[in-house]
């Protein structure tokens, strides 16, 4: 199958090709009066509106906003995977420059940048009296946030980009430079977002919803200088988003994870997705193009959902992620019902074998398949809730959200601590995210046990029975709280986001976290019979223990595996990246 970005280059160079040959009478002496060319092109507002409609069609994409995430999903401490699946080879960071998700992720990236800078550069161009300058700088607003969005994407994808900021207008101009990512970062990410942020609305309506706005360009700016370590400006920009009272976390989590409440009250960079548009289609190609015809659904339910209901359960909950889950102690006066046993964001989360309600319509007591190591299998982004089997043809409807009140509380939180080293405001914004859940907040903990809260991260199951002991209870302090962002609240919360290998990376904890699972893993391997005993112990394993970490933890190296190396296809035909 050819790839998408080598498509449209080719059919973008046969345009100007034979439009050049045309034009000086070489085969035509006429004009097609009907064929569209960048001379008839750019004349409408609604031309514009058009051409930026593709960009945000480039979002769609499966390794942007689909299926192609599982790879991701798998990489950090969150997801295990079964050997025959292809996400195996990044549990076990095997992926190279030719694997599929390497290859894919990099060009649809570059179409939307492609996509982004014909608005961008047509609009420098657009006749006078087209569009009154409001409108203009809204639609560019709109482009240039994509633009960033795509090119932070690469940048701490694959570590940089080769930076395009015009039309590529002959095979010379796709020869580029590699650029590491604070160039990208400089030259294009932040002055993008801070044009989008000076130049979009707070809110759209009607039609329009799910549109670029100031909050969405306002946070990815503020992201971006978290990853950048500039601490007060990160603090600054998640504060006028939280002071704007345009967000707020919804009553019940799972409203971010299905296709009832989209475009909520918490979402803040949200990607459409459809179970009816063009139906009949396969969900596997999203996008109008020359080549095919979207469908406009995603396959990642279908990637996620469970086995034995159309789905493939590629990716699997970690012990830890699950036993963490199972110790986010339900706040009994904050609970859903009076005999509720799981926190909101577990039920949201993952589907364990004793699980409270239905999974799939039907009792999780009647459900089997969990054999062959699995404790709990992922709910997020399936169709659990609704359908007893995931959609024919990968035909999801679910929406997927890229950045939801919630991440803004928690790195609002990670910010003030690195900036002033006030943890105790930090634990107020931790605790609104851990109260919608149904939990304990961390205040509670610390009002029950003498100004201590347990470092839920630490395995109980290990520690009870390897040390007679408990797990450990900390003093609140920068250092305590930063830990608890980094290795439980934002896993339990944002967990299957897209989030999680980013965040290990730029903490540079990958090989911490590497260690203390794969530790825990060797132990339930050699004691595997000693907690299967499920009054006994927080969550049973069934028949082996699933070796997620024996390779990543012994393998791992940062300067290989913390960003994807460049893909093949680049360096085949970027004749100044092979110089």
């Amino acid at each position: 199958m050819k790839k998408i970005k080598n498509s449209l280059i080719k059919f973008t160079l046969l345009f100007i090709f034979v439009t050049t040959s045309c034009s000086e009478g070489v085969f035509l002496d006429e004009q097609n009066p009907n064929f569209i060319t960048p001379e008839t092109f750019w004349k409408t507002e609604g031309q514009f509106q058009a051409a930026l409609a593709t960009v945000y069609g480039a979002l769609q994409y499966r390794s942007i906003s689909g299926a192609e995430l599982v790879q991701e999903f798998v990489l950090g401490d969150l997801g295990g995977t079964e050997s025959w699946y292809r996400p195996f080879a990044f549990r076990n960071l095997a992926f190279n420059n030719t694997s599929i998700h390497v290859v894919d992720k990099w060009e649809e990236c570059y179409v939307g940048i492609f996509r982004a800078n014909q608005v961008i550069v047509n609009l420098e161009t657009v006749e006078e009296g087209i569009m009154d300058d409001d409108t203009k700088a809204v639609i560019e607003g709109q482009a240039r946030f994509l633009r960033a969005f795509f090119y932070w994407q690469l940048a701490h994808s694959y570590g940089g980009a080769m930076i395009h900021l015009d039309i590529a207008r002959s095979t010379e101009d796709f020869n580029q430079p590699f650029a590491d990512k604070a160039e990208v970062t400089s030259t294009i990410i932040i002055p993008d977002l801070e044009f989008a942020m000076a130049n979009l609305p707070e809110e759209w309506n009607g039609e329009d919803l799910g549109r670029i706005t100031w909050g969405a360009a306002t946070t990815m700016l503020g992201k971006v200088h978290l990853f950048e370590k500039n601490w007060p400006q990160a603090v600054a920009l998640f504060k006028e988003v939280i002071d704007s009272g345009n967000y707020a976390l919804t009553k019940d989590i799972t409203d971010n994870f299905w296709h009832e409440n989209e475009f909520n009250e918490e979402s803040i960079l949200e990607v459409n997705y459809s179970f009816d548009i063009n139906p009949g289609n396969s969900g596997f190609p999203v996008d109008d193009t020359p080549f095919n015809t979207g469908s406009e659904s995603t396959t990642l339910s279908s990637e996620v959902g469970r086995l034995g209901a159309g789905g493939f359960n590629t990716v699997l909950p970690t012990y830890n992620l699950h036993e963490m889950l199972v110790d986010d102690e339900v706040d009994p006066d904050n609970s859903i019902n009076d005999d509720n046993l799981e926190s909101r964001r577990m039920n949201a989360s993952i589907a364990p074998q004793n699980g409270e309600g239905l999974w799939y319509l039907e009792p999780y007591g009647t459900i089997g398949g969990w054999g062959g190591g699995q404790s709990a299998y992922v709910k997020k982004h399936s169709n659990w809730y609704h359908l007893p089997a995931e959609p024919a043809q990968g035909r999801g409807g679910i929406n997927f959200r890229h950045i939801r009140y919630a991440d803004v509380l928690l790195m609002y939180a990670e910010a003030i601590i690195e900036d002033s080293g006030d943890y105790m405001t930090a634990i107020k914004y931790i605790d609104m995210v851990r109260s919608r859940a149904g939990v304990y907040t961390l205040q509670q903990y610390m009002d029950m046990n003498e100004g201590t809260f347990p470092q839920l991260h630490v395995s109980k199951q290990v520690v009870q029975n390897q040390v007679d002991g408990d797990r450990p209870f900390v003093t609140p302090s920068a250092e305590t709280v930063m830990t608890h962002i980094r290795r439980v609240e934002r896993p339990l919360e944002l967990c299957y986001e897209g989030h999680r290998w980013k965040d290990l990376v730029r903490w540079g904890i990958v090989q911490e976290v590497f260690d203390d699972l794969r530790a825990d893993e060797v132990w339930r391997q050699d004691n595997l019979a000693s907690i299967q005993d499920p009054t006994e112990q927080p969550f049973v394993i069934q028949g082996q223990v699933r070796p997620d970490f024996t390779v990543a933890q012994s393998i791992y190296d940062p300067a290989q595996h913390d960003y994807f190396p460049i893909p093949s296809t680049e360096i085949q035909s970027n004749e100044i990246y092979n110089q």
